[in-house]
């Protein structure tokens, strides 16, 4: 089994930034695309960012510009710095890590169990 672990959440100030990690453990042969998502109370879970093993990343509109997703594949950690956070970006943040546990098996994906970011003045 793969787990993920994820840390960083927390209460900020409108404009405020957090640094989110999400480190992935366990039987790990290669892991592929990494991402965070979010789902906020009532909403659908969105994506945020993610981020292949090559280094292409993809991020949501609303976060272009404010948030970098970034990865530490020797630690299989992938992170997401949040700067200039919003009223509207309070959520359950997720992680995702789509990951082969052998060589011969397909990738499949794991999730996190989420961190809370709250923004409030």
């Amino acid at each position: 089994q793969v787990h993920l672990a994820e840390s960083g959440g927390g209460l900020v100030q409108p404009g405020g930034s957090l640094n989110l990690s999400c480190a992935a453990s366990g039987i790990i042969f290669s892991i592929d695309d990494m991402g965070w998502y979010r789902q906020a109370p009532g909403k659908q879970r969105e994506l945020v960012a993610t981020m292949t093993s090559g280094g292409f990343t993809n991020y949501e509109d609303s976060v272009k510009g404010r948030f970098t997703i970034s990865r530490d594949s020797a630690k299989n950690t992938v992170y997401l710095q949040m700067n200039s956070l919003k009223p509207e970006d309070p959520a359950v943040y997720l992680c995702k890590v789509g990951a082969r546990q052998v060589a011969w098996n397909a990738i499949r994906d794991y999730w996190g169990r989420g961190t809370q970011v709250t923004v409030s003045s």
